[in-house]
C-alpha cells in the first residue's frame, strides 16, 4: 500500500495546485478526508486518481458538471448513460468546429480585403466590427 498524500503530495501526483484541490472539495467533487487531532488530513491514492479522472475530462472538453455526473455513472458503472453524455458533448465540439470554420473563412476573407485595401483609414476589419 502507498503511503498517504498531504494536500502538498497530492497535488504533485496529480498535477494540480493545492487551490484546484481545495476547490473541488467545495464542490464535492473530491471528499475531504477528516484532520486527526492536532494532524494533518492525509490523501489517498484513490484521491490522486479521482484528480486525474477530473482533469482528463476537463481536457476533454467536459464542465465540472458534467464531471459530476461521469463521477456519479463511474460509481453505477452505467456505460449507456456516460456514452450518451459523451455523444452530447461531441455534438457539442462539432456544432464548435463548424462555428470555428465559418470564422476562420470570415477572418481570412477580412485579412484579404486588408491586403487588397489601399487605404489605411478605412479597414475592412474595423469595418466589420463597426456594422
Amino acid at each position: 500500500m502507498s503511503r498517504p498524500y498531504t494536500i502538498a503530495r497530492l497535488a504533485a501526483a496529480a498535477g494540480v495546485h493545492i487551490e484546484t484541490i481545495r476547490y473541488y472539495q467545495r464542490l464535492r467533487l473530491v471528499p475531504q478526508p477528516a484532520r486527526p487531532f492536532g494532524g494533518i488530513r492525509r490523501y489517498t491514492e484513490a484521491d490522486a486518481d479521482r484528480l486525474r479522472f477530473i482533469k482528463r475530462a476537463q481536457a476533454m472538453g467536459f464542465t465540472l458538471v458534467e464531471v459530476e455526473s461521469l463521477l456519479k455513472l463511474q460509481a453505477r458503472r452505467s456505460c449507456h448513460a456516460t456514452r450518451e453524455l459523451a455523444a452530447t458533448k461531441l455534438r457539442l465540439v462539432d456544432a464548435r468546429i463548424r462555428e470555428l470554420r465559418d470564422l476562420r473563412k470570415e477572418l481570412a476573407g477580412l485579412i484579404a480585403d486588408c491586403d487588397a485595401n489601399t487605404q489605411d483609414a478605412k479597414c475592412p476589419v474595423i469595418q466589420r466590427l463597426a456594422s
